[in-house]
């Protein structure tokens, strides 16, 4: 069990399909770094309860609307126009590590929020990836059971 969440998202993020399941499931609008928080708290036993979800999503959704997004953003507009110009080719490149960068500074708030919430609880339906993975409607299914199976190492 990996202690921090930063750790956890590399090693989940590592793993066989998750870099799929999360590349498919933030094109539907899913904020991935609120779903491996999810699955960090599932794995650390913290109960799911409406205050935390709300508390996480008060954190997540402004950082992932002014921060991410926009270095995204332009990260994916220059895909193209870099593939032929060597310099901008190099700026996409520092974007896209400012992008994760910004994730990294993401979990890291999360992180401080959750540390307090009691651990070893015993797990109750929905799960945190359920509960946090309603945010976005019509998500791949499949992709969120990739996900966990990439988390749980199954």
């Amino acid at each position: 069990m990996c202690a921090d969440l930063w750790s956890f998202a590399l090693s989940t993020y590592a793993r066989t399909g998750a870099e799929d399941a999360c590349l498919r499931l933030q094109e539907q609008g899913a904020d991935v770094c609120l779903l491996l928080c999810g699955l960090w708290l599932e794995e650390r036993g913290v109960a799911l309860e409406p205050g935390r979800v709300q508390a996480l999503r008060a954190i997540a959704g402004p950082w992932q609307a002014d921060v991410v997004e926009p270095l995204r953003r332009v990260r994916k507009q220059w895909r193209a126009m870099a593939q032929q110009d060597v310099g901008l080719g190099a700026l996409r490149e520092r974007v896209k590590a400012l992008e994760l960068e910004a994730e990294q500074q993401l979990l890291l708030r999360l992180e401080a929020l959750a540390q307090a919430w009691p651990t070893g609880e015993r797990a109750t339906h929905p799960t945190w990836l359920e509960g946090l993975a309603t945010e976005a409607a019509n998500l791949d299914h499949d992709a969120l059971l990739q996900l966990r199976a990439a988390a749980t190492g199954t």
